[in-house]
């Protein structure tokens, strides 16, 4: 074929095509997107999870701060955080493991079990030796021998054995790939039973942890504000003015604020910082949202897991330590061992974050215990039945829950 033809069949092409979009619309694909207020607001929410909980927490404080006359005093106030101290700071473990994707359940039995090692291993020792099963047996194996720490050691060891206990749930979940939520349930009781193994079922009375090991009560200490310090022997207490700041005040002045507010406030900074401008943060987050994607992109998300549920431990022989400070005693039988989970993870959840991974900060989980120290102390003040309190932090849950279902569907 000729180059002439060629060229004739081609414009003939051309005015085909040509004629053919004659009539043709001309406008470009169009996406449009929903910009209606209930939708911007969805986003806004998306992008700043621990927004929901703090205007809970303000429409709380606005509301008790009318109903009861007393609630906005500093003591007050004061009370409220040191109620929330221990909660806060297993908050911050849960926090993490929840921002996994997962759940722990023993938070609550590390704490304790902590607190229970440092107190024995610090003050009366413990007596190991070999099971009388087995040196009847075997009685060339017989052995006995106390041992016990100086008390600042035996903080050190609580500590280290409350992050072996979280990384041997981390190694469990990453490694051997076990539902967290069935191997924390096991290490949970396991954990409480050992307490009670390990301590006789005893308790360390505060006298004993005053006189022998004063460190373990550290978190107890206070400083107070505004409060009027004690005077030396030979002076009149009335001429000594109200400072600032003191350790040393007179019982009923000034207001009082534990060690441990300001440890669990600490945590809860520097956690902020480190989830939110590290690359480690980062990868806890990739990790909870999409575990598949963040292996793609490099992430070793079964190191993380390991290292998330070993800090979480840590987190929780920190509680533990707390834990003597606040109650003055070493005791296997606290409450926080059976209710530290269920405290832990209503915190977290009213605090934005989402039990499915990879959104909600810890600020907001701070925010979600104030929530629940700001109803317990208001319903307690207004004279209301305590159950009440319950009720409403049930009702807090669902709702926490089902908001972070809506605005999930951002991402969807």
């Amino acid at each position: 074929m000729s180059d002439d033809v060629k060229s004739v069949e081609a414009k003939s092409v051309s005015g085909t095509y040509e004629a053919g979009l004659k009539g043709a619309t001309e406008t470009v694909a169009e996406f449009h997107e929903d910009s209606s207020a209930l939708k911007r607001l969805q986003h806004w929410l998306h992008q700043t999870p621990s927004a929901v909980p703090l205007i809970v927490l303000m429409v709380a404080l606005a509301v008790f701060g009318v109903a009861a006359d007393n609630f906005f005093k500093a003591s007050t106030l004061s009370t409220i955080l040191q109620q929330i101290a221990i909660v806060g700071i297993l908050g911050c473990a849960q926090a993490l493991v929840i921002l996994t994707a997962g759940i722990d359940l023993s938070v609550g039995a590390i704490a304790v079990f902590c607190s229970v090692i440092m107190g024995f291993v610090g003050i009366t020792g413990i007596t190991i030796s070999m099971p009388d099963f087995i040196s009847a047996y075997l009685p060339f194996l017989e052995f006995s021998f106390l041992f016990k720490l100086p008390p600042a050691l035996a903080v050190a060891f609580g500590l280290l054995c409350g992050l072996l206990m979280g990384a041997t749930n981390g190694w469990l979940i990453a490694r051997m790939k076990l539902p967290p939520f069935i191997v924390t349930l096991g290490t949970w009781q396991i954990l409480l039973a050992a307490n009670f193994i390990f301590s006789a079922n005893e308790t360390i009375r505060s006298s004993d942890v005053e006189a022998n090991a004063p460190i373990l009560g550290l978190w107890g200490e206070d400083l107070t504000f505004y409060g009027q310090p004690r005077a030396a022997e030979g002076v009149d207490q009335a001429t000594i003015e109200s400072v600032f700041v003191t350790t040393n005040a007179v019982a009923g002045s000034g207001v009082k604020v534990l060690y441990a507010v300001f440890l669990m406030i600490a945590l809860v900074a520097i956690m902020a910082y480190v989830l939110r401008h590290t690359a480690w943060g980062r990868h806890v987050y990739a990790t909870g949202d999409d575990p598949q994607a963040a292996e793609l992109a490099g992430v070793p998300t079964q190191k993380v897991l390991i290292q998330v549920y070993a800090l979480a431990g840590l987190f929780c022989a920190i509680a533990g330590w707390v834990m003597i400070g606040r109650f003055g005693s070493v005791s296997p039988t606290a409450s926080t061992g059976q209710l530290g989970n269920i405290q832990s993870i209503t915190a977290v959840v009213i605090g934005g974050i989402s039990l499915f991974g990879g959104r909600g900060s810890i600020v907001g989980m701070f925010f979600g215990a104030l929530i629940v120290g700001v109803f317990e102390m208001g319903l307690r003040l207004v004279g209301t039945d305590p159950q009440w309190t319950f009720f409403l932090i049930g009702v807090l849950i669902i709702f926490a829950v089902a908001v972070d279902q809506w605005i999930r569907k951002v991402s969807g």
